[in-house]
């Protein structure tokens, strides 16, 4: 390749600038240069170029690397691709469960508002669905010789248990379960707390319930040794023949008389309202 000396300065311009053929350029003086791979060629003499010692390689020289497109992905793609689609079904979900628990707990509340039902002689334990957060009311005699504790029970920091009876309406009206509400551990015997012992024909005035769902973490109950750790309605029935009916005794939330009651071991009924979480809407954005 000949080139004219002014297009091979430029070139060498080039090198220059990445450490090559300076030396060179000065020297020059034909007014035609050569050059042949990595020898200059001016004139009177021919120059070797060294491109090693500069570690300079020319793409000229060297082929590309050329990338395959189109060959199978690995799973890591696959799985960046299933997060948003992960993502988005997870909180479609979640909407339409925050719209459901929220209807749920509407439904509950105006249960609530309206007064209480007197409870028929006798109730069909499929129907209390229907009736859940209804406020009810009935009479008869608590059986405090079948009393049941369920515990532990923690309330306002303090360690206790929930009273359970059965209440005997007679008049071939059916007998049902009363969860009475809370008592500390110290009264846990009956001689502790003789005030909360109430004898003959009493009024309880609670919320029907639907029977509670254990969990994977409460212990199994031990009805032969009266040792329950959750509500479990049937088995309570079963034990003492009373028809799987749970009505939870209400109170107002007083805390002079939840102090009283602690003192004297009589229980802490629970407050008219509607204790469900809902926190589907945390969940949506998290």
């Amino acid at each position: 390749m000949v080139l004219p000396l002014r297009h091979l300065t430029s070139k060498l311009d080039l090198g220059a600038s990445r450490g090559l053929y300076s030396r060179y350029v000065l020297g020059c003086t034909s007014g035609i240069c050569q050059l042949h791979g990595s020898a200059l060629s001016c004139g009177r003499r021919s120059i070797q170029t060294s491109t090693a010692e500069a570690g300079f390689t020319s793409i000229v020289d060297n082929a590309p690397d050329l990338v395959r497109s189109g060959g199978k992905h690995g799973p890591g793609i696959i799985v960046l691709a299933l997060i948003p689609i992960t993502a988005f079904a997870l909180g479609t979900w979640q909407v339409f469960r925050l719209g459901w628990k929220t209807e749920l707990i509407a439904r509950f509340e105006d249960r609530l508002i309206k007064s209480p039902l007197s409870l028929p002689p006798n109730v069909d334990p499929e129907a209390v669905r229907d009736f859940d957060y209804r406020k009810v009311y009935t009479t008869g005699h608590l059986r405090h010789d079948q009393e049941m504790l369920i515990g532990p029970r923690i309330h306002d920091g303090n360690d206790g248990y929930l009273v359970v009876t059965p209440l005997e309406r007679g008049d071939h009206s059916s007998t049902v379960l009363i969860n009475r509400g809370w008592i500390p551990r110290s009264k846990k015997a009956q001689v502790d707390r003789e005030e909360g012992l109430p004898r003959g024909r009493v009024t309880v005035e609670g919320l029907l319930r639907e029977p509670w769902k254990k969990n994977l973490f409460t212990p199994d109950n031990q009805p032969q040794i009266r040792q329950f750790y959750f509500p479990d309605v049937q088995q309570m029935a079963e034990l003492t023949g009373s028809d799987a009916i749970w009505i939870e005794e209400t109170m107002s939330p007083d805390l002079i008389q939840a102090y009283d009651r602690e003192a004297k071991g009589i229980p802490i009924g629970r407050p008219a309202e509607v204790n469900l979480r809902n926190n589907h809407t945390q969940y949506i954005f998290t």
